[in-house]
């Protein structure tokens, strides 16, 4: 098949649910399973079932960051600091007492939002205009917004969040944590960017081949700042969820989800070398990490074994996909030609 064929192939299969995705689906059939057998009391209970329900929502939505950006060939390292730094802003707005906690809550998570995106922007502007490897300009400014994070707190937690958004971490519908449903809607919003508008197939395009993408037309650096610009949204609304769940906003939190959201958005079939933006993978991905977490802590198993769990998978993943060809494409890229 011919380069320009390959990648309309893979344009045209956008929003399929692929057969990854597919044993994804297995095998958190399979994990639900196992993990009820085992402890058939505690596991399988609508508690437990809603306890996951609750902290599924902030990884989630770091993970769809990283698949944004990583669906590029780029990466965002910055995405937990950039959400800290959203949460911060929420916390410190809502503490302002010059107007009523009515008006104030909706400022204050569009504060957040303005920061995740602000973030965003800066780390689209280095990776387009001071053209810095993205995993370098991202490694640089997750520094850099950790440090005005723990400038803006002194190092020290905020707790004043408002009530409203606090019940996003408590409150449910039928039965179902309403942090979850965001995590619906948002994961829901993003599949149409990506699968359903000119942007969403330009974002692929330049993902599957930078230098086609280029002699089709499309600007790939105003593609990619838009990109960055969406992961930092995306990352601020993760913070605007960390903050309802922990109730408090601080520096240091969520020093782990790096590397977990990187293996969610790997593990559901984003293609670390671009092209590939598999949402609903991803959302799979991390329902079923979400799982093994919460069995691993039911059986009292350590909390460093799964972190330990997660870098094995990272590295099969990988592994199955250079096997499948996939890096393979980097070889293929360089051959591209203006044809």
């Amino acid at each position: 098949m011919s380069t320009s064929g390959h990648l309309l192939g893979r344009l045209s299969a956008r929003g399929a649910v692929n057969p990854h995705t597919t044993s994804l689906m297995g095998l958190v059939v399979i994990v639900g399973l196992l993990f009820s057998i085992i402890n058939p009391k505690v596991y399988p209970s609508v508690l437990n079932m809603q306890s996951m329900a609750y902290a599924l929502p902030e990884i989630g939505l770091l993970s769809l960051a990283v698949c944004v950006t990583m669906s590029t060939g780029g990466i965002d390292l910055s995405i937990v600091a950039t959400a800290n730094l959203s949460a911060i802003t929420l916390a410190a707005v809502s503490g302002w007492q010059s107007s009523p906690a009515v008006l104030m809550t909706p400022v204050a998570v569009l504060a957040a939002l303005a920061v995740g995106g602000a973030c965003g922007a800066v780390n689209g502007l280095l990776v387009t205009r001071a053209r810095i490897a993205p995993i370098l300009a991202t490694l640089a400014s997750m520094q850099v917004y950790a440090g005005l994070a723990v400038l803006a707190t002194k190092g020290k937690p905020l707790s004043s969040a408002p009530n409203s958004v606090l019940a996003l971490g408590t409150k449910t519908e039928a039965g179902v944590p309403v942090a979850f449903l965001v995590l619906l809607l948002a994961a829901a919003l993003l599949w149409l960017i990506v699968n359903k508008t000119a942007f969403g197939w330009r974002l692929i395009f330049v993902g599957a081949s930078a230098t086609a993408a280029t002699y089709s037309g499309i600007q790939p650096g105003k593609v990619l700042l838009r990109t960055y610009l969406l992961a930092g949204l995306v990352s601020g609304l993760a913070g605007v969820m960390m903050l309802a769940h922990s109730a408090y906003a601080s520096a240091d939190y969520g020093s782990s989800y790096l590397l977990l959201a990187i293996t969610i958005a790997v593990l559901g079939g984003t293609d670390p070398f671009g092209g590939r933006g598999p949402v609903l993978g991803v959302l799979v991905a991390s329902l079923l990490l979400q799982m093994v977490s919460s069995g691993f802590d039911i059986q009292g198993i350590s909390p460093y074994m799964f972190q330990a769990t997660q870098g094995l998978i990272l590295a099969g993943v990988l592994v199955a996909a250079s096997r499948r060809g996939g890096l393979g494409r980097l070889r293929r890229r360089a051959k591209l030609a203006p044809t």
